[in-house]
């Protein structure tokens, strides 16, 4: 019997663009995700694309408004869209939009009360990589890519797992969560207050301490984000790896700002990048 249940199916340009339902057991609540596959008569064992979104999203931000499906069609990349937090009656959440349910900051909580079910780091990484893997047979090159919070995630899960991912990419990630509001306020409540755990979920300390595997990293950061200066402030990554000579690009992109406008203008090119990447590291020419 299957472990998941369809909810959406739509031909979208050459490709199918899903939505499912599964119980997951590492959150321990139903949880839904969205995913894209190209032709399968052209393209039977595509790589696959990890996208996470941001703060306040779920896994339909993407799907509805990146227009990633028409490059996706053509360059052959399967997508999988996560939602960003377990959700629920029985799950613990917040008032505020930056904590709790849609915003699960992609890692494993080890403080109460969201120690029982905010490990969204295993959830990707573990649960739903089986699913991929065992349910829709998805077992080629893998890259992950985010936005805010969700770029957050693909700079430390793609670091982390630098053997599982050729390439990441972001849009306006938050780069350096143990400093900035944002990531203070969720790494106190789902991490505590001894910051010296911190640093395993934050993408600058990961990237100063890598070793092994490179993985190459592209950045897109609007000069109109709001949040910019702030919360996200990707010169500070770019400065770490222009120290160790780590092959990472930052684009400041004129006149952008956080939203997915920015998002569908560049996508394209992120899906290019991972294709390349991926191609280069098999030893294949662009």
């Amino acid at each position: 019997m299957s472990k998941v249940e369809l909810l959406e199916e739509h031909r979208i340009f050459d490709g199918v663009q899903y939505k499912y339902r599964h119980t997951s057991e590492v959150l321990g609540c139903p949880m839904t995700f969205s995913l894209f596959l190209p032709n399968k008569d052209r393209f039977p064992e595509p790589p696959l694309l990890w996208w996470l979104s941001g703060l306040t999203c779920t896994d339909d931000n993407f799907t509805h408004k990146a227009g990633a499906q028409r490059a996706a069609a053509r360059l052959g990349i399967a997508m999988i869209m996560p939602d960003t937090s377990p959700r629920g009656e029985e799950i613990a959440d917040s008032k505020d939009y930056d904590l709790g349910q849609g915003a699960g900051f992609y890692l494993n909580a080890t403080e109460e009360p969201w120690a029982a079910h905010y490990k969204m780091y295993d959830y990707i990484i573990e649960e739903l990589t089986s699913l991929m893997r065992d349910e829709f047979d998805l077992n080629g090159p893998e890259f992950i890519s985010g936005h805010s919070m969700g770029g957050h995630g693909a700079l430390v899960l793609g670091l982390k797992n630098p053997e599982r991912f050729q390439s990441i990419t972001a849009f306006a990630p938050i780069v350096n969560p143990s400093q900035v509001p944002w990531g203070v306020k969720a790494f106190e409540n789902y991490l505590g207050d001894d910051k010296s755990r911190w640093a395993e979920w934050d993408a600058l300390e990961l990237l100063k301490q890598q070793s092994g595997k490179i993985v190459p990293i592209l950045i897109d950061q609007g000069d109109a984000d709001p949040f910019y200066k702030k919360e996200l402030e990707p010169a500070k990554l770019a400065e770490a790896a222009k120290e160790r000579d780590y092959p990472l690009t930052v684009r400041m992109q004129k006149g952008h700002d956080h939203s997915y406008y920015t998002i569908s203008t560049y996508i394209e090119e992120h899906l290019e990048f991972h294709l390349n990447e991926s191609k280069k590291d098999r030893g294949i020419q662009k």
